[in-house]
């Protein structure tokens, strides 16, 4: 191609298509077959987050994604730095959320020959994306790029990968970022019929014991408001997934908490009691599916994603739609109701007895009780996976839309640090509180780096016991008690804060955890608290 001032490289119109895509944060790590990327994102208009290792990378870019609402984008180098953001890939799509990869490959004439870095980044990322490119040409990266962030967002939000050769990055291109996308065999989106949304209401003016489900297609559909709406309208109570908590204000009364193995009591009683289940934006995974359900409750499954309705439990009526568009179109047929037998059936559930004290350690619990009432309102939550949580997604309360950021339905340990940072990054007014265990914390805790160098408002709570606690917990119950494998050996989290320049603290004393836990709420910049509990701690 003939060089004139409306060609630049592929490498530049890169930059320049994911500033046109309103990009304001990019996560990564640089390598040789993406230096040509880099090199032109020194002048670029977004900011870089430089990461300490590709998974956290990802996991910083889907916490940012959870807490803005945005697409988290991140740029990765060929082979090992692709192979590295695999389980970080999973997890943000397996939870749908929006993110787009770029990474760097080898030539197109090196492709196939084993050559240094290269990798079959189609072939590995096929299952843990929703789609995925392989640029063939400098002309093609606009356009790739535009339809990436088209696809990431539109029906049900997920990963999308694209590959690209270093010689597509060197050659010369004018071509330029188009006006719209139209993707012809990609239209996800569906006309919502009238007599689905009649015989919706239908269905719930009949009830007798009606509940909403609420899952994390109603946080990705920005239709929290709807459900509230909806749920006092027609006084239903509402009861959530994990990745679904922030849909209804815990405070509400017609809240009753996550659903569940690991759910609430008053939840999980709630969907074996009800007679019709309103379910918006859920999978009904394993988690939830059918032996928590009662005999023959009537179902209705709403999700943007026609793949999910009547896969796990029949639905008696499937709807594949945008929840808030749904919800507006079906909110003038529903009926102001009143169910006060049902609504005290369901406040019968809950507990009488609070939890019994176990030992003279601190209690986790606790913990988050103290969260509850010295934390400023409207922190955002992020957790690892283990028993802390389930500690928080049961009990942390005033928890608003995405709000609440935790590894569904992949249960990636090691998620929580780094998306905690991502999450702080996108949302620098707001205090954001991570939950973590000692096991997934050291996955992870070479990006305490970033959380230092930004100066992030994150506190860090380790719940440390040198132990792997719901895997322990697990062979107490499940294996006679034959623990295996899951003492580990810790470090002191003070010093390993301290070494990357973060301030800490420790407390092993119930005495002491109020002032402590102050300590760290009220300290400005990243700080880490390292909580001692008994490794006999239990969900």
């Amino acid at each position: 191609m003939k060089h004139n001032k409306e060609t630049r490289s592929g490498a530049k119109a890169l930059i320049e298509a994911l500033e046109k895509a309103g990009v304001d944060t990019v996560f990564g790590y640089p390598g040789g077959n993406v230096i040509d990327i880099f090199d032109c994102a020194i002048d670029a208009k977004f900011r870089f987050i430089l990461g300490r290792h590709e998974q956290g990378c990802v996991h910083m870019a889907d916490g940012y994604a959870r807490a803005s609402g945005r697409t988290g984008v991140i740029l990765v180098t060929s082979g090992p730095g692709l192979t590295n953001a695999i389980s970080g890939l999973g997890a943000a799509n397996m939870d749908g959320i929006p993110l787009v990869l770029i990474c760097g490959q080898v030539p197109l004439s090196d492709i196939g020959t084993d050559a240094f870095q290269e990798a079959d980044t189609t072939g590995l990322t096929r299952a843990v994306s929703k789609h995925n490119f392989l640029v063939k040409s400098a002309d093609e990266i606009p356009e790739t790029i535009a339809q990436a962030f088209h696809i990431a967002k539109r029906g049900k939000p997920g990963v999308v990968v694209i590959d690209v050769p270093r010689d597509c990055q060197r050659a010369l291109t004018a071509s330029r970022h188009p006006l719209k996308v139209s993707l012809r065999a990609y239209l996800p989106e569906r006309p919502i019929r009238p007599s689905d949304t009649a015989r919706l209401a239908s269905l719930l003016n009949s009830a007798k014991r009606p509940l909403i489900y609420a899952g994390g297609g109603v946080i990705a559909a920005e239709a929290s408001a709807d459900v509230a709406a909806l749920s006092k309208k027609a006084s239903i109570p509402v009861i959530t997934t994990m990745t679904g908590i922030g849909s209804i204000d815990s405070s509400n009364p017609l809240a009753l908490g996550m659903a569940g193995v690991h759910g609430s009591t008053q939840a999980k009683k709630a969907l074996a009691h009800a007679d019709v289940v309103l379910a918006l934006g859920v999978r009904f995974n394993d988690r939830i599916s059918s032996p928590l359900l009662g005999k023959t409750p009537k179902i209705i499954h709403v999700d943007c994603d026609a793949s999910v309705i009547g896969r796990n439990v029949p639905a008696t009526l499937g709807i594949v739609a945008d929840v808030k568009d749904l919800l507006t179109s079906v909110s003038s047929r529903i009926r102001p109701a009143s169910h006060d037998e049902w609504l005290k059936l369901c406040h019968s559930f809950k507990p009488k007895n609070g939890r019994k004290r176990r030992g003279k350690a601190i209690q986790p619990e606790s913990v988050i009780e103290l969260i509850n009432r010295l934390a400023s309102d409207g922190f955002i939550a992020v957790t690892d996976v283990g028993q802390h949580q389930i500690w928080a997604a049961r009990d942390l309360k005033r928890i608003r839309p995405r709000h609440f950021i935790s590894s569904g339905g992949m249960g990636a340990m090691g998620f929580g640090l780094p998306a905690a940072i991502g999450a702080a990054i996108a949302r620098s007014d707001r205090k954001v509180i991570a939950f973590l265990g000692d096991g997934g914390a050291q996955m992870t805790a070479e990006e305490l780096a970033v959380a230092s160098e930004l100066n992030l408002q994150v506190t860090f709570i380790v719940f440390s016991n040198n132990s792997l606690g719901l895997v322990r917990q697990m062979q107490k119950t499940e294996c006679s008690g034959r623990f295996f494998a899951t003492k580990i050996s810790s470090p002191d989290f003070v010093k390993l804060a301290s070494a990357y320049g973060i301030k800490a603290g420790r407390v092993s004393e119930p005495s002491k955890l109020e002032t402590a836990i102050a300590r760290a709420l009220n300290s400005k910049g990243p700080y880490l608290l390292e909580v001692k509990i008994s490794e006999e701690a239990e969900i």
